[in-house]
């Protein structure tokens, strides 16, 4: 039983969404009494974001499903500094243009996952709306900011965040340009207050240091009260950072990933995760959630492919969901994953692509199996291996080796 009192947080805190709260009795008050404005921000560093980012996106879901306000934040001015929290090395610069395009293509997953209304402008009290902080950031003058910014933010604390202090205890670089990113951000959550009555930040846990940068900014500067809550950082269960799977990042949008490679993606979590995920990806009642997980042995992979369902849908519609679940049916003969088809067990080091497929019985020799991946027939999870050194680390239950178009077999975890 949650301790909150608003739909809001008992929602995030049911669906375990919450990592930290700044004031969470200040915010639960708030969300009992009024329709609360929030925002995530969200770079424009690729053309889509990818599965990691998309608990964050999940939260302005949640948002407005307990009836408040959602703003998806575009970083057309903060892409352009580039942010340093949790990177080793700076990113790389984009145009203007690119960031551009790169915002326009970002922007299809929150018109499939938020409701920004009939007329699509965010106009009724919760309807979402999409803002782009290039709007004010390119716009100020850099002697005004620093006069009016810079006294509330000292060196000694910004050393201090773990964004800054990872990359100096490394001894890596971190640009001057980098250094101003936090400034940026907390000037975002003023701007948004005052613009459009935001009060709250949501976001990831390595957010947590901006987020408390733009609530003492602004508490400091116009005296208004603002709150901030994070998700946790999400790993999977074998505590590898998601959003990456054995051949890459799980781009959310179709034309950086196919719709089978995602979906596949969420049929082959691992089994502790399925419950999780559930939660935190999809809009199951948590009562049916709990009959899915509570399922054990092989009837866990049915709740696997309804994860999979659920998730592709919302991301990428139902459609998508349909075809990709009959691609898997096809591929399988009709059956779940597994069914029928060889099996070779994988330990936590992963196993090499040539001895993977001499195991599972798809080449007789090492020559075989080498003439087989140059050729472009050896596939896990659908994607092409052209590398005969290529390990294949499991990073859920289960995966699957194909050999041509009809061999397939699967590799499953030790």
């Amino acid at each position: 039983m949650t301790q909150f009192k608003s739909d809001l947080l008992r929602l995030l805190s049911e669906r375990g969404h919450i990592h930290q709260l700044t004031d969470g009795h200040g915010l639960d008050t708030l969300a009992t009494t009024s329709i609360v404005t929030a925002y995530t921000g969200f770079d424009a560093t690729a053309s889509s974001l990818h599965i990691g980012n998309l608990a964050s996106v999940m939260l302005l879901r949640r948002l407005q499903q307990a009836g408040h306000k959602p703003i998806a934040l575009m970083g057309g001015g903060t892409t352009k500094i580039g942010d340093p929290s949790g990177k080793d090395e700076t990113r790389k610069l984009l145009t203007t243009e690119l960031i551009n395009a790169n915002i326009t293509s970002i922007a299809q997953v929150f018109h499939r996952l938020l409701d920004f209304g009939a007329d699509t402008n965010g106009g009724g009290p919760t309807d979402a709306i999409m803002v782009n902080n290039d709007d004010w950031l390119s716009e100020l003058g850099y002697i005004d900011l620093l006069r009016s910014v810079g006294p509330h933010f000292t060196v000694n604390r910004m050393l201090a965040f773990d964004s800054v202090k990872t990359r100096l205890d490394r001894e890596q670089p971190l640009t001057f340009l980098e250094f101003n990113y936090m400034i940026l951000q907390a000037y975002d959550f003023r701007e948004l207050a005052l613009r459009h009555g935001c009060r709250l930040q949501l976001g990831g846990s390595d957010q947590w240091g901006n987020i408390v940068n733009g609530i003492e900014l602004t508490r400091r500067m116009n005296a208004i009260e603002l709150y901030g809550a994070t998700t946790p950082l999400l790993t999977t269960a074998d505590g590898a950072k998601m959003g990456k799977s054995v051949n890459g990042a799980v781009w959310l949008n179709e034309d950086s990933l196919p719709g089978y490679d995602f979906w596949q993606y969420w049929r082959n979590v691992d089994d502790r995760d399925v419950g999780r995920f559930l939660r935190l990806f999809t809009d199951l009642p948590l009562d049916e959630i709990a009959r899915l997980e509570a399922l054990a042995g092989s009837e866990i992979n049915a709740a696997k492919v309804v994860l999979a369902n659920e998730v592709t849908t919302l991301v990428r519609g139902p459609d998508a969901a349909t075809a990709a679940q009959s691609t898997a049916a096809a591929a399988f003969a009709g059956g779940g994953i597994g069914q029928d088809l060889p099996t070779a067990d994988v330990g936590p080091d992963g196993i090499g692509v040539i001895d993977a497929l001499i195991t599972l019985g798809f080449a007789a020799s090492r020559g075989e199996a080498k003439r087989l991946v140059a050729g472009g027939g050896a596939r896990v999870d659908g994607a092409a291996i052209s590398d005969e050194n290529h390990v294949i680390v499991l990073t859920g239950g289960e995966a699957r080796l194909s050999s041509g178009k009809k061999k397939h077999g699967i590799l499953r975890r030790a």
